[in-house]
């Protein structure tokens, strides 16, 4: 593998009764790789535990991480997912078979690290929206999601997250729910989140809604709305709403919700899907139609009450073992959020299209940016178009690719979810550190101040273009000479702090030292040879 693994496993490795084959996917929190069951016959369907199967996925997630907060994250998401499989047995939602603790002191990486046992998938909705022409099971494919949200909220549950990404394709080319990381058990008519959904999927009164002690407070009829989004998506190719990147599109959305702007469906939606759309994507949460009811107009849009599988066409091609095993290797894969909850899905196929990180459809290739960018020293995937293109929108030459992914990893550790309310005067959120009332003089492209404070979670597509504003503003402002030290860290202590304390220390301040020691480390490690 050359594109490294959050939680790199050997392949023949044993854990439990599973043994670890070809990997599958990774991400900043996770790895995860075929598995094998290590009892039986190769024909047995049934030998494992809760009904396992002889092949399976096995999630990695990793024994040490950065922060207390990011530990409590992983326990908190492991917690989540085991809950809710063992709540849900539908055939529309992925299943968890059983969870384990790697014990092996001989191997210190791997050492404590759980491992979900899940079931595998054979590909994802996000590649297949790269495919062209538009699949034309979309509607059939449609039914089987809604079919999968009807199922959760009948448990009492919300997924939090529904989008492409989180939408599986099995071997026989039906569709599965996943990734429940964001799933909240209903209280009554509310359940808890601690965070939300990709902006692109997140209803309006979600956008800028208070974070109370337990977190946000979400309804189903959040998922109906991001359901109506990715119907429009898969049916038109387009978003419902105008915009060229998910802020513009959030911005829309807010002022569809306040009624300053109209809803205007693609000329392209089917006309039978036309009022089931609009009406998931209803101003306000009482006016969206019940997941029940969503359910069977879908069915009948769709031409069938029961789901149909899908041809095999619809699938990624197979490849032959030798094929895999190279296109890992020369990381010419394509990269896809996968319903696993992370990134890189070895069979998607395809090179080219929209960033998973930003929330929308297209594929990023591992390799994007290389020439800037190391691929090999631990930069998620999900985020390098972010930091490359971030970096090119600034004419500074100090502010690179390589400077941007060592500022995220000396801030966060690469987590966009991170929140620590306890830092200054209003806490510090998201894979950049960022004080809202900063980021609101930098969220926007045209340099003009957000006019309401951003609130958290903040989201990398938020995040990462605004520190590359922020960094090429500051830039200017650092003293032309007389300064010691290398002009990025320089910009990156300022980031920290601020120019003025940069240029009033002469360099880096003694109480940032210790930071700035790790921006300079990463930024050599992020740097290809040949580049300084």
């Amino acid at each position: 593998m050359s594109e490294p693994y959050a939680v790199p496993v050997p392949k023949g490795y044993r854990v439990g009764g599973w043994e670890v084959r070809e990997p599958i996917a990774t991400g900043a929190f996770g790895s995860v790789y075929v598995g094998r069951r290590t009892d039986g016959t190769e024909e047995s369907r049934t030998d494992g535990p809760e009904g396992s199967p002889r092949t399976a996925a096995l999630k990695f997630l990793p024994t040490g991480t950065g922060t207390p907060r990011q530990l409590a994250h992983l326990r908190e998401l492991v917690e989540r997912e085991v809950e809710l499989h063992r709540r849900l047995r539908r055939p529309r939602l992925i299943r968890m078979y059983e969870t384990l603790t790697v014990d092996d002191p001989g191997h210190p990486g791997l050492d404590g690290a759980t491992v979900l046992v899940l079931e595998k998938a054979e590909g994802s909705l996000s590649a297949l929206l790269t495919a062209s022409p538009r699949p034309a099971a979309g509607p059939v494919l449609l039914a089987q999601i809604c079919e999968g949200l009807a199922q959760l909220h009948r448990a009492g549950w919300v997924h939090g997250d529904l989008k492409p990404a989180n939408v599986l394709l099995m071997k026989d080319g039906s569709a599965r729910l996943a990734d429940f990381n964001m799933a909240a058990e209903l209280e009554g008519t509310h359940a808890y989140t601690p965070a939300f959904s990709t902006p692109d999927y997140t209803p309006p009164e979600l956008l800028w809604s208070e974070i109370g002690e337990r977190g946000r407070r979400i309804r189903p009829s959040a998922d109906v709305w991001a359901f109506g989004v990715l119907a429009h998506l898969l049916l038109t190719d387009s978003f419902p709403l105008p915009g060229g990147t998910p802020t513009a599109r959030r911005d829309a959305a807010a002022a569809y919700a306040r009624g300053t702007d109209e809803l205007r469906l693609s000329p392209g939606l089917p006309d039978a899907w036309r009022e089931i759309v609009r009406d998931c994507l209803a101003r306000t949460h009482a006016d969206r139609v019940s997941t029940d009811v969503l359910l069977r107009r879908v069915e009948a849009a769709a031409g069938t009450a029961r789901s149909p599988r899908l041809p095999r066409a619809l699938l990624p091609r197979r490849r032959s073992r030798r094929t895999t095993v190279l296109v890992t290797a020369t990381a010419a894969v394509a990269v896809a959020a996968i319903g696993y909850g992370i990134t890189t899905w070895a069979d998607s196929g395809g090179s080219d299209g929209k960033d998973s990180a930003t929330g929308t459809t297209k594929v990023t290739p591992a390799t994007y940016g290389a020439s800037e960018l190391r691929t090999d020293k631990g930069v998620p995937v999900a985020y390098r178009r972010l930091i490359v293109d971030s970096a090119h929108d600034c004419v500074q030459p100090e502010v690179t690719p390589a400077l941007i992914a060592a500022l995220l990893k000396a801030e966060s550790n690469f987590d966009p979810d991170l929140s620590d309310p306890t830092a200054g005067d209003e806490g510090e959120y998201g894979i950049a550190r960022w004080s809202p009332s900063i980021l609101r003089w930098y969220i926007r492209a045209d340099g003009v101040a957000a006019k309401e404070t951003p609130k958290p979670p903040l989201t990398p597509a938020e995040s990462i273009p605004a520190v590359a504003r922020y960094l090429c503003f500051m830039e200017p402002r650092l003293e032309p000479t007389g300064l010691s030290g290398d002009r990025r860290v320089l910009l990156a202590a300022a980031y920290r702090t601020s120019s003025r304390s940069v240029n009033d220390a002469g360099g880096v301040p003694p109480k940032y030292r210790d930071y700035a020691a790790r921006v300079a480390h990463y930024l050599k490690e992020y740097t290809p040879p040949g580049k300084k």
